[in-house]
């Protein structure tokens, strides 16, 4: 997708983006026929948002399941449902404070009497392409600091969230008209004509490869994008932390969603006298939790490629000498319902497969260290991950690490990014994204904080215009002494 190249488009194609720009018209439209929505309609706007989940929330939660296969109904309540809910009711508690303007500070022997302000408007109409993995939180959250803000949306779901999409597409004009909010359906073409349309501001969360498409697209129009992208984020266990704990909070995050979260941990660095014990405590805990592979609460594995990629995976780390151990018993896969068991991978090779690219799946590589240094080392070699999870009680060693490594957030002794964290910005950094949304950060990010200056009564540039004289040359003597 270079937004610098013109692409013939089929008819099916030609119609498409015929039908996506006249969307973005009409929306566009009734943006600049009420471009300042007042506090109370953006105040309306949220709770129908939330209106829309809570009387929808099981046939979500269904149509989620559907996409999926299987989709554990807990995961969803627990990851989608509650956060989006949470969100709208921590917008609604801040955001009279937010819409205030932001007064800053003026130095009145210089000005006399000037003031400054800064007023946050809405851009207009934000694009938003969402994943297949967490289809609700990553429409629906950004949806809130979009309107939050004042602003209109179009959403482009995934190819891999029909159900989903259809239930959205169907159900959500009795919330929202079709010029404040819009749900696409990824027919084939979508995509493209979607990320080279002229928003004033474009979210996409997905893979980097896709992102870099992405960025490219809309730079035709210079249209700003936040990009929330992946990679792998390292969790980093200290000697000083119970293994145990550590163990269970690992094995929760990386077994959620069968590990298809941009957010999970990717691999584990372990003491090395210590990968064993983990080793050991991970085949209680994991079966323990998922008796059979068969069992509602694991998730499946979105689709053929992603199911066949991962077992690949695993395949060729084996064939290279590692050591796989399979956490559930029973069967190693399951195809027909795209199940795959969690796996820990011991003695991986650093150029393989598993080791350089996103995992996303329930496949754990542990890394054994004698030095926090080579820890340290191998993050600052490869791309900023998206998070970092220190496992220490020494906030000494908890510092060293933040201020020694990058990430695009961090989440000490747990193995949960604050994602959840209504009042914490989440986004990533270098090649795991830029920019952030949620919370103030988010209403910001789809905020335009325009500055504004309010000149005196009596202003001393009058006396500053040419031929400049002797005042001027006293006056900028001062200022500039």
């Amino acid at each position: 997708m270079d937004g610098n190249t013109t692409t013939t488009l089929g008819p099916a194609e030609g119609d498409t983006a015929i039908r996506l720009a006249d969307s973005l018209a009409r929306q566009r439209q009734a943006h600049l026929a009420h471009p300042m929505p007042n506090f109370e309609e953006r105040r309306q706007d949220l709770l129908s948002l939330q209106r829309f989940i809570r009387e929808n929330k099981q046939a979500l939660c269904d149509a989620i399941s559907a996409d999926y296969g299987n989709r554990s109904r807990h995961e969803t309540l627990l990851a989608e449902i509650f956060p989006a809910i949470d969100g709208i009711n921590y917008v609604l508690k801040h955001l009279r404070r937010w819409l205030k303007p932001q007064r800053r500070a003026v130095d009145r022997r210089k000005f006399f009497g000037a003031r400054n302000c800064v007023i946050p408007q809405p851009l207009g109409v934000v694009g938003v392409i969402v994943p297949w993995n967490f289809p609700v939180t990553l429409s629906l959250v950004p949806l809130t600091d979009i309107f939050a803000a004042g602003n209109r949306a179009m959403v482009k779901m995934s190819e891999n969230s029909r159900n989903l999409a259809k239930l959205l597409i169907e159900r959500m004009p009795t919330y929202f008209p079709p010029e404040k909010l819009q749900f696409f359906d990824e027919t084939g073409g979508v995509g493209v004509a979607f990320s080279k349309l002229p928003f004033d501001h474009l979210l996409f969360t997905g893979s980097a490869r896709t992102g870099h498409a992405v960025m490219a697209a809309a730079a035709s129009h210079l249209c700003p994008v936040t990009l929330e992208l992946g990679g792998k984020s390292p969790a980093i266990v200290c000697a000083d932390f119970p293994l145990r704990t550590a163990a269970e909070r690992i094995l929760y995050v990386k077994c959620f969603n069968a590990g298809q979260i941009c957010i999970t941990v990717d691999h584990a660095w372990l003491p090395q006298s210590c990968v064993d014990e983990f080793v050991q405590m991970a085949r209680e805990i994991v079966p323990a939790r998922y008796p059979t592979l068969d069992t509602p609460d694991y998730t499946s594995i979105i689709d053929d490629r992603a199911f066949d990629r991962l077992l690949q995976t695993l395949e060729d780390t084996r064939r290279r000498g590692a050591t796989i151990v399979q956490l559930v018993p029973g069967p190693a896969f399951d195809r027909a319902t795209h199940k795959i068991a969690p796996h820990i991978v011991l003695n991986a090779p650093n150029d393989s497969v598993l080791m350089q690219r996103e995992i996303f799946g329930p496949i754990l590589p542990l890394c054994g260290y004698t030095s926090l240094d080579a820890v340290i080392k191998s993050i600052n070699a490869g791309p900023r991950p998206l998070a970092i999870y220190p496992f220490s009680n020494d906030r000494g060693q908890v510092q060293m690490l933040l201020d020694r490594t990058m990430s695009g957030g961090v989440s000490v002794n747990d193995a949960l990014l604050h994602f959840s964290q209504t009042d914490l910005p989440f986004g990533g950094v270098g090649e795991s994204g830029m920019g952030h949304y949620h919370g103030h950060e988010g209403f910001e990010t789809f905020s335009k904080m325009r500055p504004v200056f309010y000149q005196a009564r009596f202003s001393a540039l009058k006396f500053m215009a040419p031929p400049y004289g002797k005042f001027a040359d006293r006056m900028l003597t001062f200022l500039t002494r």
